[in-house]
């Protein structure tokens, strides 16, 4: 099938919390395409898993752009390079502190060295030991057959090292983002944090949520893999709980629909670049998954997903949110300092004062 499709799907059961539904939470015809918003815009009805809030801003204008009154909006944030500059504050200390343990005395990286290995090995850790190894020299007493083992035990103490440095006080919160968030708590504005696409991991990044104090957190959500599974979006596409012939082919729709709306991306982008690229339109796992994780909080935070916004600390997050049409600002970090984010609808420096502050958003002021 190449154009839109459409199913008999009528659902009175929430399989999520094994509620009975008093109507189909659905329309007894779902149709989409590449081009359709049905799908993306939808917010799952079962309560009890996502309950849904009415939120107010305090602007005369909504982040849909529509001619409605309705003030509604959501704010999901990712952890790195938002809630904290990990690159610049944690990976390149935890590196340091993996060499001197290993006892490589002719290691220890400066912040521009770190920054320049990453930007040039593309965030690729193990692509970053290569170059600046290939550059300074090997360990004389390292064959070149244990290469990839010596990287691998490089790897490990720098993950150890930074748990270890995550999991205490010594790395601080960007400058703004608790008030940030207070803002939006104070406005009624749903947050929630995303970490089921963290590269960190869920334990770390759960770690640095803690920052944010008690208070906050028993205020907010967090998507990790688990409110993933357990959305409806992820029920549909990633199969859990799914077990009906017409779930399953639901499912299989909504992926071929996803398959070709990547394909539409991914060509956006070639043209943006001025490159000529092959495009695979087989699911790509990772942008799957921020996908995924989007819209899973989205249905967390009560609304549709061009009624949310995500602060993000990556191109990968730029790149799920402008499948799915939802706004995106990107906050620089130290990582990301000097890249370009054509597909973001605003790219700011930090929390608060001339950069990104609830009001900006609530106004929908991309400056």
């Amino acid at each position: 099938m190449t154009g839109a499709c459409s199913i008999l799907h009528p659902i009175s059961f929430c399989r999520a919390t094994g509620t009975q539904l008093s109507r189909s939470p659905l329309p007894s015809i779902l149709s989409f395409s590449s081009s359709s918003p049905s799908l993306r815009n939808f917010v799952d009805p079962c309560k009890k898993l996502h309950p849904s809030r009415t939120t107010h801003c305090s602007s005369s204008s909504g982040l849909s752009g529509s001619n409605s009154n309705a003030k509604d909006l959501a704010v999901l944030l990712e952890v790195e390079g938002v809630l904290v500059d990990i690159y610049r504050l944690g990976n390149c200390q935890a590196f340091n502190s993996a060499f001197q343990k290993l006892g490589l005395d002719c290691a220890n990286w400066t912040e521009p060295i770190y920054l320049d290995l990453s930007r040039k090995a593309g965030g690729d850790e193990e692509r970053m030991l290569v170059l600046f190894f290939n550059r300074i020299g090997w360990p004389t007493s390292l064959p070149t057959s244990e290469k990839e083992k010596f990287m691998k035990s490089v790897l490990r103490e720098k993950k150890n090292a930074l748990e270890e440095f995550v999991t205490t006080k010594s790395l601080p919160l960007r400058p703004g983002v608790e008030n940030f968030i207070d803002d939006a708590l104070r406005e009624n504005i749903p947050v929630v944090i995303l970490i089921a696409y963290s590269k960190i991991g869920d334990k770390m990044a759960r770690s640095i949520i803690e920052k944010l104090g008690h208070e906050r957190t028993s205020k907010i959500n967090v998507v990790g893999k688990e409110e993933v599974e357990g959305s409806f979006y992820g029920q549909l596409v990633l199969g859990k709980g799914v077990s009906s012939s017409l779930d399953e082919q639901l499912a299989k729709e909504v992926k071929r629909a996803a398959s070709v709306e990547k394909q539409r991306v991914a060509k956006e982008v070639a043209s943006l670049l001025k490159l000529s690229v092959d495009i695979n339109t087989s699911p790509s796992e990772r942008l799957e998954k921020i996908v995924a994780t989007l819209r899973a909080g989205a249905e967390y935070g009560g609304l549709p997903v061009h009624q949310c916004v995500l602060i993000a600390g990556s191109q990968s997050g730029v790149l799920g949110a402008d499948n799915i049409g939802m706004p995106c600002v990107v906050l620089r970090s130290s990582f990301t300092s000097s890249a370009e984010f054509p597909l973001a609808n605003a790219v700011m420096d930090g929390f608060g004062g001339a950069d990104l502050t609830i009001s900006k958003l609530c106004h929908k002021r991309w400056s």
